[in-house]
Protein backbone atom coordinates (compact mmCIF):
# COMPACT_ATOMS: atom_id res chain seq x y z
CA UNK A 1 0.00 0.00 0.00
CA UNK A 2 1.54 3.69 -0.98
CA UNK A 3 2.57 5.86 1.94
CA UNK A 4 -0.06 8.72 2.57
CA UNK A 5 1.70 12.08 2.73
CA UNK A 6 -1.12 14.34 3.02
CA UNK A 7 -4.47 13.60 4.26
CA UNK A 8 -7.56 15.74 5.54
CA UNK A 9 -10.36 14.67 7.61
CA UNK A 10 -13.52 17.31 7.74
CA UNK A 11 -12.38 20.27 6.77
CA UNK A 12 -14.86 23.14 6.42
CA UNK A 13 -14.54 26.99 5.72
CA UNK A 14 -17.53 29.63 5.99
CA UNK A 15 -17.38 32.63 4.64
CA UNK A 16 -20.56 34.52 6.23
CA UNK A 17 -23.82 31.58 5.02
CA UNK A 18 -21.50 30.29 2.05
CA UNK A 19 -19.62 27.13 2.74
CA UNK A 20 -17.03 27.31 0.89
CA UNK A 21 -15.63 23.69 1.86
CA UNK A 22 -18.41 21.79 4.08
CA UNK A 23 -16.82 18.39 5.25
CA UNK A 24 -13.99 17.53 2.69
CA UNK A 25 -11.92 14.87 3.03
CA UNK A 26 -9.07 13.54 0.81
CA UNK A 27 -5.70 11.42 1.20
CA UNK A 28 -2.95 11.80 -1.51
CA UNK A 29 -0.56 9.12 -2.20
CA UNK A 30 3.31 8.91 -2.52
CA UNK A 31 3.68 9.29 -6.28
CA UNK A 32 0.87 10.21 -7.67
CA UNK A 33 -0.94 13.26 -9.38
CA UNK A 34 -4.43 13.81 -7.50
CA UNK A 35 -6.58 16.18 -9.13
CA UNK A 36 -9.50 18.26 -7.57
CA UNK A 37 -12.02 19.35 -10.13
CA UNK A 38 -15.47 20.92 -10.00
CA UNK A 39 -17.26 24.41 -11.10
CA UNK A 40 -16.56 27.56 -10.44
CA UNK A 41 -17.61 28.03 -6.83
CA UNK A 42 -17.11 24.72 -5.75
CA UNK A 43 -14.26 25.49 -3.26
CA UNK A 44 -11.31 24.20 -5.24
CA UNK A 45 -8.96 27.46 -4.44
CA UNK A 46 -10.44 27.47 -0.64
CA UNK A 47 -9.68 23.64 -0.02
CA UNK A 48 -6.07 24.12 -1.87
CA UNK A 49 -5.25 27.48 1.04
CA UNK A 50 -5.78 25.30 3.60
CA UNK A 51 -3.89 22.75 2.64
CA UNK A 52 -0.93 25.03 2.11
CA UNK A 53 -1.48 27.37 5.51
CA UNK A 54 -2.66 30.64 4.04
CA UNK A 55 -6.09 29.90 5.51
CA UNK A 56 -7.53 27.61 8.58
CA UNK A 57 -10.49 25.50 8.35
CA UNK A 58 -13.03 26.46 10.62
CA UNK A 59 -13.37 22.65 11.21
CA UNK A 60 -11.31 19.51 10.65
CA UNK A 61 -8.10 17.96 10.70
CA UNK A 62 -4.72 17.71 8.42
CA UNK A 63 -1.92 15.33 8.35
CA UNK A 64 0.86 15.76 5.99
CA UNK A 65 3.42 12.85 6.32
CA UNK A 66 1.40 11.42 9.59
CA UNK A 67 1.96 14.94 11.26
CA UNK A 68 -0.71 17.27 12.07
CA UNK A 69 -0.20 20.52 10.54
CA UNK A 70 -4.19 21.81 11.01
CA UNK A 71 -3.12 25.39 12.62
CA UNK A 72 0.82 25.52 11.32
CA UNK A 73 1.84 28.66 9.09
CA UNK A 74 2.23 28.54 5.48
CA UNK A 75 6.28 29.01 6.03
CA UNK A 76 6.46 26.13 8.24
CA UNK A 77 5.37 23.57 5.68
CA UNK A 78 6.65 24.71 3.29
CA UNK A 79 10.13 23.84 5.46
CA UNK A 80 8.53 20.22 5.88
CA UNK A 81 8.17 19.95 1.85
CA UNK A 82 5.12 20.90 1.31
CA UNK A 83 4.80 23.64 -1.65
CA UNK A 84 1.87 25.96 -3.57
CA UNK A 85 3.81 27.19 -6.51
CA UNK A 86 2.70 30.52 -6.92
CA UNK A 87 3.54 30.66 -2.61
CA UNK A 88 6.92 29.93 -2.72
CA UNK A 89 8.21 31.29 -6.04
CA UNK A 90 8.97 35.03 -7.15
CA UNK A 91 9.96 35.47 -10.12
CA UNK A 92 13.26 37.90 -10.59
CA UNK A 93 12.00 39.76 -13.63
CA UNK A 94 15.27 41.19 -14.81
CA UNK A 95 17.22 37.95 -14.19
CA UNK A 96 17.56 34.75 -16.46
CA UNK A 97 16.01 31.94 -16.11
CA UNK A 98 18.69 29.82 -15.15
CA UNK A 99 19.85 32.57 -12.37
CA UNK A 100 15.88 32.64 -11.01
CA UNK A 101 16.33 28.33 -10.33
CA UNK A 102 19.55 29.00 -9.18
CA UNK A 103 18.14 31.36 -6.50
CA UNK A 104 15.32 28.58 -5.50
CA UNK A 105 18.10 26.10 -4.92
CA UNK A 106 19.60 28.79 -3.00
CA UNK A 107 16.61 29.49 -1.51
CA UNK A 108 16.10 25.84 -0.08
CA UNK A 109 19.71 25.24 1.09
CA UNK A 110 19.18 27.97 3.62
CA UNK A 111 21.92 30.27 2.14
CA UNK A 112 21.61 34.16 2.11
CA UNK A 113 19.94 35.99 -0.45
CA UNK A 114 22.59 39.12 0.02
CA UNK A 115 24.52 37.99 -2.85
CA UNK A 116 22.43 37.22 -5.81
CA UNK A 117 24.69 37.32 -8.52
CA UNK A 118 27.47 34.64 -7.53
CA UNK A 119 24.44 32.20 -7.58
CA UNK A 120 23.98 32.11 -11.04
CA UNK A 121 27.61 31.23 -11.34
CA UNK A 122 27.82 29.01 -8.54
CA UNK A 123 28.69 25.47 -9.90
CA UNK A 124 26.60 24.08 -6.78
CA UNK A 125 23.79 25.93 -7.47
CA UNK A 126 24.01 25.90 -11.16
CA UNK A 127 24.10 22.06 -11.38
CA UNK A 128 20.59 21.47 -9.88
CA UNK A 129 19.27 24.26 -11.75
CA UNK A 130 19.96 22.76 -14.65
CA UNK A 131 18.72 19.13 -14.40
CA UNK A 132 15.52 20.85 -13.51
CA UNK A 133 15.44 22.60 -16.38
CA UNK A 134 17.01 20.22 -18.57
CA UNK A 135 13.75 18.18 -17.74
CA UNK A 136 11.38 20.95 -18.59
CA UNK A 137 10.09 23.01 -21.54
CA UNK A 138 13.01 25.80 -20.50
CA UNK A 139 16.16 24.52 -21.42
CA UNK A 140 16.62 26.28 -25.01
CA UNK A 141 15.63 29.95 -22.42
CA UNK A 142 18.24 28.97 -20.28
CA UNK A 143 19.73 32.43 -20.36
CA UNK A 144 16.75 34.33 -21.43
CA UNK A 145 15.45 37.08 -18.86
CA UNK A 146 12.26 36.22 -16.96
CA UNK A 147 10.76 39.19 -18.46
CA UNK A 148 10.90 38.23 -22.06
CA UNK A 149 9.12 35.03 -21.44
CA UNK A 150 5.40 34.39 -22.20
CA UNK A 151 2.92 34.17 -20.23
CA UNK A 152 3.06 30.38 -20.45
CA UNK A 153 6.73 29.88 -19.66
CA UNK A 154 6.98 32.10 -16.70
CA UNK A 155 4.45 29.72 -15.62
CA UNK A 156 6.77 26.79 -15.88
CA UNK A 157 9.52 28.50 -14.45
CA UNK A 158 7.50 28.63 -11.59
CA UNK A 159 6.88 25.35 -11.46
CA UNK A 160 10.81 25.00 -12.12
CA UNK A 161 11.64 27.42 -8.95
CA UNK A 162 8.92 25.10 -6.89
CA UNK A 163 10.86 21.71 -7.66
CA UNK A 164 13.78 23.38 -7.11
CA UNK A 165 12.72 22.96 -3.59
CA UNK A 166 12.54 19.86 -3.41
CA UNK A 167 9.14 19.33 -2.32
CA UNK A 168 7.91 16.57 -1.30
CA UNK A 169 4.25 17.43 -2.28
CA UNK A 170 3.93 20.19 -4.80
CA UNK A 171 0.37 21.80 -4.93
CA UNK A 172 -0.51 23.64 -8.40
CA UNK A 173 -3.55 25.76 -8.49
CA UNK A 174 -4.26 25.92 -12.39
CA UNK A 175 -0.84 25.93 -13.81
CA UNK A 176 -2.45 26.09 -17.03
CA UNK A 177 -4.67 29.20 -16.33
CA UNK A 178 -4.01 31.75 -19.56
CA UNK A 179 -2.18 29.62 -21.08
CA UNK A 180 -3.09 28.88 -25.12
CA UNK A 181 -3.13 25.05 -26.79
CA UNK A 182 0.61 24.78 -27.29
CA UNK A 183 1.58 26.13 -23.91
CA UNK A 184 -0.75 23.72 -22.35
CA UNK A 185 0.25 21.10 -23.82
CA UNK A 186 4.08 21.96 -23.60
CA UNK A 187 3.12 22.30 -19.16
CA UNK A 188 1.45 19.07 -19.71
CA UNK A 189 4.42 16.91 -21.03
CA UNK A 190 6.55 19.21 -18.37
CA UNK A 191 4.17 17.59 -15.73
CA UNK A 192 4.93 14.48 -16.96
CA UNK A 193 8.70 14.24 -17.06
CA UNK A 194 7.83 14.33 -13.05
CA UNK A 195 5.25 12.58 -12.24
CA UNK A 196 6.06 9.61 -9.98
CA UNK A 197 9.04 11.41 -8.39
CA UNK A 198 6.92 14.16 -7.53
CA UNK A 199 3.87 14.45 -5.56
CA UNK A 200 1.52 16.94 -6.75
CA UNK A 201 -2.38 17.84 -6.00
CA UNK A 202 -3.42 19.50 -9.51
CA UNK A 203 -6.33 21.98 -9.25
CA UNK A 204 -6.85 22.45 -13.07
CA UNK A 205 -10.04 23.67 -15.16
CA UNK A 206 -8.37 21.69 -18.80
CA UNK A 207 -10.54 18.16 -18.59
CA UNK A 208 -8.21 17.24 -21.43
CA UNK A 209 -4.69 18.23 -18.90
CA UNK A 210 -6.36 16.36 -15.98
CA UNK A 211 -7.45 13.15 -17.78
CA UNK A 212 -3.56 13.49 -19.31
CA UNK A 213 -1.91 13.77 -16.27
CA UNK A 214 -4.05 12.18 -13.01
CA UNK A 215 -3.96 9.07 -11.20
CA UNK A 216 -7.06 9.67 -9.20
CA UNK A 217 -9.61 12.68 -9.09
CA UNK A 218 -11.74 14.27 -6.32
CA UNK A 219 -14.55 16.13 -7.75
CA UNK A 220 -16.06 19.11 -5.52
CA UNK A 221 -19.16 20.80 -5.74
CA UNK A 222 -20.47 23.22 -3.11
CA UNK A 223 -17.56 22.59 -1.41
CA UNK A 224 -18.94 18.63 -0.61
CA UNK A 225 -17.08 15.62 -2.20
CA UNK A 226 -19.40 14.12 -4.55
CA UNK A 227 -16.94 11.26 -5.99
CA UNK A 228 -13.23 10.78 -5.86
CA UNK A 229 -11.61 7.60 -7.97
CA UNK A 230 -9.64 6.71 -10.80
CA UNK A 231 -9.62 8.83 -13.94
CA UNK A 232 -11.61 6.04 -15.62
CA UNK A 233 -14.40 5.70 -12.64
CA UNK A 234 -14.60 9.61 -12.57
CA UNK A 235 -15.58 9.52 -16.42
CA UNK A 236 -18.17 6.68 -15.70
CA UNK A 237 -19.70 8.39 -12.46
CA UNK A 238 -23.26 9.89 -13.13
CA UNK A 239 -23.62 12.09 -10.67
CA UNK A 240 -20.08 13.99 -12.10
CA UNK A 241 -21.49 14.18 -15.55
CA UNK A 242 -24.42 16.12 -14.17
CA UNK A 243 -22.44 17.71 -11.96
CA UNK A 244 -19.73 18.79 -13.70
CA UNK A 245 -18.75 16.82 -17.03
CA UNK A 246 -21.93 17.31 -18.45
CA UNK A 247 -20.97 21.30 -17.75
CA UNK A 248 -18.06 20.86 -19.37
CA UNK A 249 -19.39 18.87 -22.81
CA UNK A 250 -22.06 21.74 -22.66
CA UNK A 251 -19.79 24.54 -23.00
CA UNK A 252 -18.07 22.57 -26.24
CA UNK A 253 -20.83 21.98 -28.08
Amino acid sequence: MAETVLECTGLRKHFGGIAATDGVSLRIEAGEIHAVIGPNGAGKTTLVSQLSGDMYPDDGHISFRGRDITRMPAHARSMLGLARSFQITSIFLDMSVIANVALAVQAHRGHSFRFWKPAAEDPELIGPAEEILAASALAERRDTPARALSHGEQRQLEIAMALATEPTLLLLDEPMAGMGPEETARMVETLKKFKRDKTMLLIEHDMDAVFALADRITVLVYGQVIASGSVEEIRANEDVKRAYLGEEEASHA
